[in-house]
């Protein structure tokens, strides 16, 4: 079996498993789970007495909760709060939107810090990237459909390309998404977020990255090794086809004919060599001596 066909099928196959794990990533909510233990806060609150503003938190405010949070949704897989309007996701899981302020027509940012602002736009930016990795990856359906069936090195090649480009774009989007969660723990950019939650909260709280987040870098780097088996089978390609046009070619090469010496009737070999006519003696009559 040629290489270019083996190479080929596994690119293919690689493409659709990226693509797959990139879109299950962005459109699921489990990319970091936070933990609370409500029980124990509340035990605190009770025990140390006045705490009056510690369990109204506890009952109104979305981050005293357990929750999950993607992209666009943050959801409650346990308890969900009361005082938060909530939706039922596709999932059948109570979930809120994130807001990204698109567009801002009442001007809602206008009193945001810096900090505040930069983990705004970068949240924006990882959304964009990931579009434009998804539309990168479209493209490339068609590039490498073409290019399969003309056995194209330059379709397949340029399909290689696209795959690498939406790589970058989707490692692009994922190092913005590390640099918000970096500012939403380490940046004081809201109430909700780590830096000024009350330290009974902290105390009481678990976080780390859920399903969503591993499937989105293990997206990452199946969509690098489909772009690096897609540039192996247009290698293959080239090679294949100049190899059959050189043997094409062996084929279409003119041949001239070529001179050949006939011999006389009645004439042995050496003398046939030689075109006649022949004659005993000399040409000019005989010479006596």
């Amino acid at each position: 079996m040629p290489c270019s066909a083996v190479t080929l099928s596994l690119a293919t196959i690689s493409a659709i498993v990226a693509t797959a794990l990139l879109v299950i990533a962005f459109s699921t909510d489990n990319w970091v789970y936070t933990e609370v233990r409500r029980s124990q806060i509340q035990k605190y609150a009770e025990k140390r007495g006045g705490q009056e503003q510690l369990l109204k938190n506890l009952d109104t405010k979305y981050y005293y909760y357990t929750r999950t949070k993607g992209l666009f949704r943050t959801c409650f897989p346990k308890e969900r709060p009361r005082a938060v309007e909530t939706y039922l996701s596709p999932v059948e899981t109570h979930c809120m939107n994130i807001e990204y302020f698109l567009p801002d027509v009442e001007n809602q940012t206008k009193g945001f810090s810096e900090d505040a602002m930069t983990r705004l736009h970068m949240g924006r930016s990882a959304i964009a990237l990931f579009i434009l990795a998804f539309f990168a990856i479209f493209i490339a359906f068609w590039t490498g459909i073409a290019g399969c069936w003309r056995r194209s090195p330059g379709n397949i090649t340029a399909t290689a390309i696209l795959m690498l480009l939406a790589c970058l774009l989707s490692a692009g989007a994922m190092g913005l998404w590390h640099g918000v969660e970096y500012y939403e723990k380490e940046r004081v950019v809201g109430e909700e977020f780590y830096q000024q939650w009350d330290n009974v909260l902290r105390d009481g709280s678990y976080t780390y990255y859920d399903w969503s987040f591993f499937l989105a870098w293990t997206g990452v780097g199946v969509s690098l090794v489909s772009a690096i088996l897609f540039s192996g089978a247009a290698i293959c390609l080239r090679g294949e086809r100049e190899r059959e046009e050189a043997i094409n070619m062996q084929y279409l090469m003119p041949v001239y004919p070529q001179k050949q010496q006939y011999a006389y009737p009645g004439y042995p070999a050496p003398a046939a060599a030689y075109p006649g006519p022949y004659y005993h003696g000399s040409q000019y009559g005989p010479y006596n001596y």
